[in-house]
C-alpha cells in the first residue's frame, strides 16, 4: 500500500474525477481531498492510496507535472505525518 500526495488540485476537483485520473495506472484504494476544517472548502491538495507499490510508482511518474482541470499537478510519494506541538489558545488557561 502506497500513499501518494497530489498538490495544486483545482478547487473544483472531486474524489471521483481524481479516482478516474489515477485508475488507468492501477487500483485506487482511497481518495481523500483535504478540506479546511472551518469552511469545508477544498485546500487544493489530497492523498491517494494505491494497493500496489509498483502501480503507485508508475502513476507518480506518469502524472507528476501533468495538467488536470487547468492546473499543473504535483504528484509525489506522501511523507509520513510529523507530529507538531499542540498549542493555540494564545496563552489562555483552559478550564
Amino acid at each position: 500500500m502506497k500513499n501518494i500526495y497530489v498538490g495544486n488540485l483545482s478547487f473544483g476537483a472531486s474524489e471521483e474525477s481524481i479516482r478516474a485520473l489515477f485508475e488507468p495506472h492501477g487500483t485506487v484504494s482511497r481518495v481523500h481531498i483535504v478540506t479546511d476544517r472551518d469552511t469545508g472548502q477544498p485546500r487544493g491538495f489530497g492523498f491517494i492510496e494505491m494497493a500496489n507499490d509498483g502501480e503507485a510508482e508508475k502513476a507518480i511518474a506518469a502524472l507528476n507535472g501533468t495538467d488536470f482541470e487547468g492546473r499543473t499537478l504535483s504528484v509525489t510519494e506522501a511523507r509520513p505525518k510529523t507530529s507538531r506541538p499542540g498549542g493555540g489558545g494564545f496563552g489562555r488557561k483552559r478550564w
